[in-house]
């Protein structure tokens, strides 16, 4: 075997050995997926603070967000009493048809007691994501938090 024919099988096999050790990557679905990260401040608060809640999201085809003023698409509800507060979040892209990931923060308004029989209560909040095409995220559950008077 000449030194050509030997470069074009080494780089043959070379190509095929990187072609089969690619792992395919799955498919990243066009119903949004969030994750908790964070909620603050933490682990305890005062009866009038404000909370932040720092979630992850991804979206295989990019209509997460929504650029109408009165439409939702952020729900969290306080599991204490079921209340549930409605935000609206920006179109992410200016495209559909594209992965976005990202992080958003919600802030939620002052947290008063539920039962003023305590001098704490613990809250844990539930949130989900819609996106524009009417897809519901997974919801997720934030950490406990404890509310002081």
């Amino acid at each position: 075997m000449n030194c050509s024919n030997l470069f074009f099988v080494s780089t043959v096999a070379m190509v095929l050995l990187i072609a089969s050790s690619c792992k395919k990557e799955e498919p990243i679905s066009a119903t949004p997926t969030i994750s908790f990260v964070s909620i603050s401040p933490n682990p305890a608060i005062k009866n009038a603070d404000e909370i932040d809640i720092l979630i992850e999201y991804t979206d295989g085809d990019g209509d997460l967000g929504e650029n109408t003023s009165d439409k939702k698409n952020v729900f969290v509800t306080d599991e204490r009493n079921n209340v549930t507060y409605e935000f609206r979040i920006s179109q992410l892209s200016p495209t559909t048809g594209i992965i976005i990931k990202g992080k958003l923060n919600i802030h939620l308004p002052a947290q008063g007691f539920i039962d003023d029989t305590h001098s704490s209560e613990t809250a844990t909040y539930k949130i989900y994501v819609v996106d524009r095409a009417g897809n519901k995220s997974n919801e997720l559950k934030t950490s406990p938090l404890t509310i002081n008077q």
